[in-house]
């Protein structure tokens, strides 16, 4: 399988993308901004769109609206802080909406669209291949160096700007960083699952993490297990590998949950077992004592 040279790209591309984009899914869901991934995803097909009818690079332009997209929802959501969803749904809609317009311009469009769609990781050119260590490299980067700052701004920013963040300058670095993830990752999965590849990971970690930190190494390590595992299975089994790799971190995400709750039980079971025992213990520490009793008074 390996000594193809797509298939190399295809797991250098996977492994680079799954380094970060799980460690970015952390924070959208503890922000409670699982769908953000989606929202960006259809903006950057508009921005696909858009580079294909001015004769543009397709890459270049999706990475762009990308961003712009991410700025975008940061933007208002200052302005809906009660209502959270209502940015989000407003960017996808407009994003989706620009898209097909933009494919309906041009009409052999639509059928090279199947690749941003559904995504095909195995036709990963070079210049793809060293956008995405670019930009994995960036987010290493980014969330080591600003790790705690960003940890506080997610549950209050408030508490955030108090302790001296720069809140607006970084939430709007967050943003330019989460659009460059989301449209690197677009390759490997596609537009339609991205978000599987950024939400489902942190998902699985966040149940089983300790802490923050263990969080993110567990949704790194559930994110290159699915996509290794995912290529591995697209590649025997002759399917589409965005949508295996998908279906994989869904098994994870699912076998996760299914150990957890016989732990639970397991758990419960043991504890109602110590529980019903206690009686019994004590009522043969009182049958020892009124026998020394007795025996002392004989």
């Amino acid at each position: 399988m390996l000594h193809f040279e797509f298939m190399q790209r295809a797991f250098w591309a996977g492994g680079l993308i799954a380094l970060i984009a799980p460690i970015l899914g952390v924070f959208l869901v503890l922000r409670r901004q699982s769908l953000m991934a989606d929202t960006l995803s259809h903006v950057s097909m508009a921005g696909v769109a858009l580079g294909s009818v001015l004769h543009m690079s397709p890459v270049l332009a999706g990475f762009l609206f990308a961003v712009i997209g991410g700025i975008a929802i940061e933007q208002l959501r200052r302005s809906y802080r009660a209502y959270s969803e209502v940015p989000v749904a407003i960017i996808m809609t407009s994003g989706l909406a620009l898209a097909m317009v933009l494919m309906s311009m041009k009409s052999n469009l639509s059928k090279s669209f199947s690749s941003y769609l559904f995504g095909s990781i195995v036709a990963v050119n070079p210049l793809q291949l060293m956008i995405i260590a670019a930009v994995t490299a960036g987010g290493l980067i980014f969330f080591a160096i600003l790790r705690r700052h960003l940890y506080t701004l997610t549950f209050d920013e408030e508490t955030a700007a108090v302790g001296g963040v720069q809140v607006k300058l970084l939430t709007f670095a967050f943003a330019v960083m989460s659009g460059l993830i989301v449209a690197a990752a677009m390759p490997i999965v596609g537009v339609l699952l991205v978000s599987a590849l950024i939400v489902l990971p942190s998902a699985f970690a966040l149940r089983f993490a300790g802490g923050f930190l263990q969080a993110c190494i567990l949704a790194v390590c559930a994110g290159l297990t699915g996509v290794f595992g995912g290529l591995t299975a697209s590649y025997y089994t002759d399917t589409p590998p965005g949508g295996t790799i998908a279906l994989t971190l869904l098994l994870i995400l699912l076998a996760g949950i299914a150990v957890q709750k016989v732990g639970q039980r397991r758990r419960q079971r043991h504890l109602g077992e110590a529980v019903r025992a206690v009686p019994s213990v004590s009522r043969q520490v009182m049958s020892t004592s009124y026998q020394e009793e007795e025996t002392n008074v004989s």
